[in-house]
């Protein structure tokens, strides 16, 4: 293990330093150049901050993936999947797109990936067995794999683009999960051959350390925000981390757990109110927690201590059927959280 993580610090710490440079650079000229949010648009009292961060995160991932992992058919559909989704969501920050052009672009994108080998083949259930994808096959293509694998990038992206409601959720949850991803690629109880997954776990510790470096600029006070083409970005590649080279979606879910569970009780809750799901509100789990007079600060530390925790246990325990109490577990934490929110008294408007 010791000998293997050798291979990574240098594109760790480059990652980290170039998006820093990055960083402090956009300050600079993105107000220069107009590159800044508008916070009156949402009622917010403060003088406004550089936005399209995504901008940034986009540089520094496709300038060290190429730098530092081989070119493959795999690696080329990840950067043109992840070039596909910067671009339409710098467009949406720009302009604000119909959602259905934005899910069109995802689709398209999760097709890219699968043109390029990256997929779901099957899915272990624990106490029942491998659920197997790859088959049927209808004039060549696996129906079920291709299928779950584009819901699968297109659930995980916008789960991160609910969850950039507050600077530092988006950077902080995408640095706990790339940094899971990494560990778990380079774990030889998991990999019999750890080396085989060199590529994937260099990328996953090329995003993990990008989102940190984006995380001191994003936390506790923004700086910087990044805007949907960052939030959009970093859940489709943290999607693809997850099927890319020896399946890591159950991992992936747990770490990402609150904000999917999250995800799923605001769509359910709109389309029973006969509202369009990609209607945007007030309602997602950390805005309920500031109306119960917990600071941004609490807000983003309570969430990001619980992510990383379900990492840990995504980490140490590994086969499916501890990944199930694990989920279980998850899911009963939700249930006090909500239970805790209706009742705790809410701030004052």
């Amino acid at each position: 293990m010791i000998d293997l993580l050798e291979n990574f610090w240098l594109p760790g710490v480059l990652a980290f330093l170039f998006t820093v440079v990055l960083c402090v650079l956009a300050l600079k000229v993105f107000p220069k150049l107009g590159l800044i949010d508008r916070p009156q648009k949402y009622g917010l009292k403060r003088s406004p901050i550089p936005y399209y961060g995504g901008i940034v995160i986009y540089i520094a991932f496709v300038v060290m993936t190429l730098v530092f992992v081989p070119l493959d058919k795999a690696v080329l559909a990840l950067l043109f999947g992840a070039t596909m989704i910067f671009v339409v969501g710098t467009l949406d920050d720009f302009f604000g797109l119909s959602p259905f052009i934005r899910l069109f672009v995802q689709f398209t994108a999760g097709v890219v990936l699968v043109f390029g080998g990256i997929g779901i083949l099957s899915i272990n259930l624990p106490f029942i067995g491998t659920l197997i994808l790859s088959e049927p096959i209808f004039n060549g293509v696996m129906i079920l794999s291709v299928l779950f694998t584009i819901f699968w990038v297109m659930a995980v992206l916008n789960t991160m683009n609910f969850v950039d409601g507050i600077g530092g959720l988006s950077s902080g949850v995408s640095f706990v999960a790339g940094l899971t991803v990494f560990i778990l690629s380079i774990h030889p109880g998991i990999h019999e051959n750890p080396e085989s997954q060199i590529g994937v776990a260099t990328i996953a510790l090329i995003i993990a350390m990008i989102s940190l470096a984006f995380l001191l600029f994003d936390f506790p006070k923004p700086k910087i925000l990044m805007g949907d083409s960052g939030s959009t970005l970093l859940g489709f590649i943290i999607a693809t981390l997850a099927i890319f080279s020896g399946g890591k979606v159950a991992t992936a879910f747990l770490v990402l757990g609150i904000p999917i569970l999250d995800m799923i009780w605001v769509v359910v809750r709109r389309t029973l109110q006969g509202r369009k799901f990609w209607q945007g509100d007030l309602f997602h789990l950390h805005h309920r927690l500031l109306g119960i007079n917990l600071s941004e600060r609490t807000v983003v530390s309570l969430y990001l201590f619980i992510t990383a925790l379900f990492g840990v246990f995504a980490v140490t325990f590994v086969t499916s059927e501890q990944k199930l109490f694990i989920l279980i577990a998850l899911v009963i934490l939700m249930l006090f959280l909500a239970a805790s929110l209706v009742f705790l008294p809410r701030k004052k408007q």
